[in-house]
């Protein structure tokens, strides 16, 4: 890594850094925060949304662009109340909660060793169960009958869906539908940052098989989806996949596994691939009244498809990708010393900025072939434009937040037509004609 080598922080250490440079460099904002923030709610900056949008897109691509059995969906956040009751999260979608009597702290029963507030020593009150679904209001009147929710999984969409989809878009089992869409939860211990958040934004996939097949293809999306990761940048040492236990399975499943991912503080869930039976359709369809059943011309047969769910977090995911990216380089300095150097080594396809156009210097003619070559090159890519202090300063600004490529315009440009493009892993510095540039960064960009 041209004579640089890294340094490791100690674990506490890295989620602090990690969280300074979010902010710092525009990724991740406490919501609200001239008022004294919203507790668990985040705002995504320029470089954040940017991360995002390409996390997304991502993920769209490798299961719906790329696949011809899966095709998508975008439903309403806002769903008939008998949903909620079919689905069982009326009932079930609970957490139990304790209160702190002196200091009026409320925890998680099952996060709390002993009878003692962990936070005062005061006496906890008794467990009672805390439905997490947020609630509100439609129409002028705030009664009992007006109460509708926010929806705390994007899954249910779908499975209302099945029969709509299925009939326009021809698909035959096994087929899925994906969508990217928000939801909502009032958990009542979020924290670790923006892994866990009462708003949030969820990737899910409904995989409708013949219940015969159910196991093979639970298999299959187990490997496709740790796979997706380490396709993206993640370190496979880094992943793993855990299989939950009896005593830990939802209502609705009859197995799941987690991708989980080592945090900072831990290993941790990213993604929850479980195979969900019939359950949701058959809840459905005793609800609702409405035959969902598929419909086999070739085996003349009538069934309830059994369904697979992979189910990841946007944030969940961007804070992965984030704190996997993040390293800090250490390089001798010419008077002896050590220089650190931090950057986000994001996988091409995820660095919010694809390059960097910088103008050795402000005067002319450097600056209008550099802001003619920015105005070029945005077209295609997600570009900035940098002229401001050294250029040193500058490639450290660019390596902060993960730009692969540094376009340097400098006083030979005028006479050789050529720029200086430096790499952001390597260090390394080639001199690229102006004429193919385009094309040379869109090469090596895709690999």
């Amino acid at each position: 890594m041209s004579q640089a080598t890294k340094k490791t922080a100690p674990t506490f250490e890295k989620m602090e850094k990690i969280v300074s440079l979010a902010k710092r460099r525009g990724f991740v904002f406490q919501s609200s925060e001239i008022y004294g923030g919203l507790n668990s709610c985040y705002d995504y900056g320029p470089m954040g949304i940017l991360l995002k949008n390409n996390v997304k897109q991502a993920w769209w691509k490798a299961v719906v662009q790329e696949r011809d059995d899966i095709c998508g969906l975008d439903s309403s956040i806002l769903m008939h109340p008998q949903v909620w009751i079919a689905s069982g999260h009326v009932d079930s979608f609970t957490d139990p909660l304790v209160d702190c009597k002196k200091c009026k702290q409320r925890f998680r029963a099952d996060h709390v060793e002993g009878p003692a507030c962990p936070e005062c020593g005061g006496e906890l009150t008794e467990a009672r169960q805390f439905n997490l679904m947020f609630k509100t209001f439609m129409g002028p009147v705030e009664d009992s009958t007006a109460v509708v929710h926010l929806r705390p999984e994007t899954a249910q969409g779908i499975f209302v869906n099945f029969k709509n989809v299925q009939t326009v878009s021809r698909k035959k089992v096994p087929f899925g539908i994906a969508q990217i869409g928000k939801a909502f939860r009032n958990e009542i211990t979020p924290g670790k940052f923006t892994f866990r958040t009462r708003e949030f934004e969820m990737m899910e996939i409904e995989y409708f098989v013949h219940p015969e097949q159910a196991k093979e293809r639970h298999q299959m999306w187990l490997e496709e989806r740790k796979n997706w990761y380490i396709r993206l940048g993640i370190k496979p040492e880094n992943l793993r996949l855990r299989q939950h236990g009896r005593d830990e399975l939802a209502h609705y499943a009859d197995d799941c596994y987690d991708v989980e991912y080592n945090f900072p503080w831990g290993w941790s869930e990213l993604e929850g691939i479980a195979n969900r039976t019939d359950y949701d359709l058959k809840a459905h369809e005793k609800v609702s009244g409405k035959d969902l059943k598929y419909f086999d011309e070739e085996k003349n047969e009538h069934y309830v498809p059994y369904v697979i769910e992979p189910s990841a977090g946007v944030d969940r995911s961007s804070l992965a990708f984030l704190a996997d990216a993040f390293e800090e380089d250490e390089t001798p300095t010419a008077k002896g010393g050590v220089e650190v150097r931090t950057v986000l080594r994001f996988s091409n396809a995820l660095a919010p900025f694809k390059a960097a156009i910088l103008p050795l210097s402000k005067k002319e003619p450097l600056t209008a072939t550099a802001e003619k070559l920015y105005q070029d090159l945005r077209k295609e890519f997600f570009c900035d434009y940098d002229d401001r202090g050294s250029i040193g300063k500058r490639y450290r600004r660019q390596d902060e937040v993960g730009t692969p490529y540094c376009i340097t315009v400098d006083f030979e440009t005028a006479n050789d037509n050529a720029v200086t493009v430096r790499d952001r892993d390597s260090l390394q510095q080639e001199r690229i004609s102006i004429d193919g540039l385009k094309s040379k960064l869109r090469d090596m960009l895709s690999k």
